[in-house]
């Protein structure tokens, strides 16, 4: 197996698990949270996409497809289109309450393939080519993709721990 290989293997089970955790999902589950004050399903989707979508897009000097491919205009947030969610206050959770399935869905999937298309040409010789100067020591490719994969993994499931707990509940109570 290919290290491209590797790479797309990893990013296509943090889709899979997206789609599995928004699949027959209501509108009411989507939006809701375990705690006034905890990332709905909505808002966790979303941010891992814009994590995977940005960080990759600088890793490879491309643009993002949040910004190239109208999905920020769709979204229509009341913050800055190169927000990515790092650090949101709930109020700012709170306005993904209204983000469709499908919307939510279209944006990971359209990330998902510019990923994969990036992805198909690494070579083990490019996970060391550094892409961030601002730690130290200085972020590689290898260390960049590991980190995008290990925090839409942590995202993906919180999404699925809360949409199992909000199943649980009566609608009242969501």
């Amino acid at each position: 197996m290919q290290v491209a290989d590797v790479l797309i293997d990893a990013f296509g089970r943090i889709h899979e698990e997206v789609e599995g955790v928004l699949d027959g999902l209501d509108d009411a589950t989507l939006g809701a949270r375990l705690d006034p004050d905890a990332n709905s399903i909505a808002w966790l989707v979303w941010h891992l996409t814009r994590v995977q979508d940005d960080h990759v897009a600088k890793a490879f000097g491309v643009e993002q497809v949040w910004l190239t491919a109208g999905w920020a205009e769709r979204f229509a947030l009341p913050f800055p289109a190169t927000d990515h969610g790092y650090g949101h206050t709930s109020a700012k959770v709170a306005a993904l309450s209204g983000a469709s399935k499908e919307l939510l869905l279209g944006y990971h999937e359209a990330t998902w393939r510019r990923t994969v298309e990036l992805l198909r040409g690494v070579t083990p010789e490019d996970l060391d080519r550094v892409v961030d100067t601002r730690w130290t020591p200085a972020v590689t490719l290898g260390v960049r993709l590991v980190s995008v994969v290990a925090d839409d993994l942590q995202h993906v499931g919180q999404a699925a721990f809360a949409r199992g707990s909000l199943e649980r509940l009566a609608p009242a109570e969501r």
